[in-house]
């Protein structure tokens, strides 16, 4: 299992390597909001590198035993440091720390639930600047668009906070407020890409193409801007998905929804934390089927996906159903770019590393003259997708940390591969999403037959579980 420093150490690198960074470029019009920002990042980085030091030096003479406890109270304070001052700048930073929190699910538990609080709830905006953003967009008050309006949001997050309101036909809705000025905030950020650049280069290391990955998510994120996109990409789901047995996508309500606010069917449902201490083992596990079953059809079948996949976005039902909620920040396969993906996953899968090696020339992703044993590529490339290299798998909580601690090591076994590879953003995303599930899966515990119900979708394989039978049922009558 992978250190807890080394995970907290992970999440440090990044945000030091953007602190010292940002004091450098800090030349256009937003340029005092950017410094405040950086110099938030800056203080923060001071505080964990003075206390990282008094851990070194009260452990220097202390025995194996100390040396962890030291270590995990470092990590567990770096995580709440790291939640609060995150959770109140929002915007990119913010999603970085998102990501962070995702993906380092090896933290001790009280490590894990403070940066937890990135995927739900933040400082939410106060009544009046909520009001006001509404009145701005929809020409009226709240109170008076809405039969009844909610002042105190029920949900908080990086761009926008979510209001609970009902319709004068009696419909209750979820009403997503953009943040006042979060548009700045976050084109100030994607402006510094120096800052990106290092906060991404410190996690990604070597082996991805970071500039790629940065201009990825800088559209990404401006698109996530304006709601009237996201409005688009919830309806053609809700749309895709309508009737399905154990996916649900809330309708949204177009003729209320523009760019700073939107408007959909209000979604009762269990939040993360909740739905893990009630369900039981049977809910877990066929909700860890529904979950992945939807990732896989977005990816495959419809050809766009949430690259932005955290609990936070989903609600449990104890039937086993799942609301999918966010689509803000969605990845639409560009034409050819699936069909890119696909020659490398294949030999992956079937555990060969020679087929594999040449394609990824082939690709651009492996330098030609990269001088490495094909086996060595294959093993480092094909870590995120060991679940699907055996009949059945079991998820656990630790796979993902453990495995990103070998693969994110600059000095670690893979060093050398890290080296000679060019993946490309689209792999780095599907990567994202594969970690993401990844996590989620091992919180629950799921155990299935996962490469034979990838292949439904990869490559249209009979449906191996009564799950699979009940969508290729709602397909056949959808066709």
């Amino acid at each position: 299992m992978v250190s807890s420093r080394r995970a907290a150490g992970a999440a440090g690198a990044a945000l030091g390597a953007a602190a010292i960074t940002t004091g450098v470029v800090l030349r256009d019009a937003g340029r005092r909001n950017r410094i405040e920002r950086s110099a938030r990042i800056g203080r923060l980085m001071a505080r964990r590198g003075a206390h990282f030091a008094v851990i070194k030096l009260r452990g220097a003479a202390a025995d194996d035993a100390r040396k962890r406890q030291l270590e995990e109270q470092f990590t567990i304070r770096t995580a709440e440091d790291v939640a609060r001052e995150l959770g109140n700048m929002k915007g990119v930073i913010m999603k970085a720390g998102q990501m962070l929190s995702f993906i380092l699910d090896g933290l001790p538990e009280a490590a894990r639930d403070s940066l937890a609080s990135l995927q739900g709830d933040v400082p939410p905006m106060s009544p009046g600047a909520a009001a006001k953003v509404v009145r701005e967009e929809l020409g009226a008050d709240p109170e008076r668009i809405f039969l009844d309006w909610s002042e105190m949001p029920v949900a908080a997050a990086s761009i926008g906070q979510v209001h609970r309101a009902v319709l004068r036909d009696g419909r209750i809705v979820a009403v997503k407020v953009q943040y006042p000025g979060i548009d700045r905030a976050i084109t100030s950020d994607l402006a510094n890409a120096e800052l990106l650049y290092a906060m991404f280069s410190a996690l990604a290391l070597k082996s991805l193409d970071v500039q790629g990955l940065v201009e990825e998510l800088r559209a990404r994120m401006i698109d996530e801007l304006d709601y009237t996109l996201e409005a688009r990409c919830q309806a053609d789901f809700a749309e895709r998905y309508r009737g399905h047995p154990f996916v649900h996508i809330p309708d949204v309500i177009p003729e209320l929804s523009t760019r700073r606010v939107l408007v959909t069917e209000w979604v009762d449902g269990l939040r993360w934390d909740d739905f893990l201490a009630v369900a039981d083992h049977d809910t877990k596990q066929r909700t860890a089927e529904v979950m992945f079953r939807f990732i896989q059809g977005a990816i495959y079948r419809a050809r766009v996906f949430n690259g932005d996949p955290h609990p936070g976005n989903y609600r449990f039902h104890l039937d086993g159903t799942v609301s999918f909620l966010d689509f803000g920040l969605v990845k639409r396969w560009a034409p050819g770019e699936l069909e890119t993906l696909t020659p490398l996953i294949d030999p992956l899968l079937e555990r060969d590393a020679n087929a594999m090696t040449s394609r990824m020339i082939d690709a651009g992703f492996l330098y030609a003259d990269h001088g490495l044993v094909p086996g060595r590529v294959w093993e480092y490339v094909s870590a995120p997708y060991t679940p699907y290299l055996e009949h059945e798998f079991t998820f656990t909580p630790d796979l993902a940390s453990k495995t990103l601690g070998k693969l994110l090591d600059r000095n670690g076994p893979y060093a050398d591969v890290m080296q000679k590879l060019n993946l490309p953003p689209s792999f780095v995303i599907l990567d994202r999403v594969v970690w993401g599930m990844t996590a989620v899966l091992g919180r629950l515990g799921a155990s299935n037959r996962w490469r034979e119900i990838l292949d439904e979708y990869r490559s249209d394989a009979p449906p191996v579980t009564p799950l699979g039978e009940a969508e290729a049922l709602w397909r056949a009558g959808n066709s």
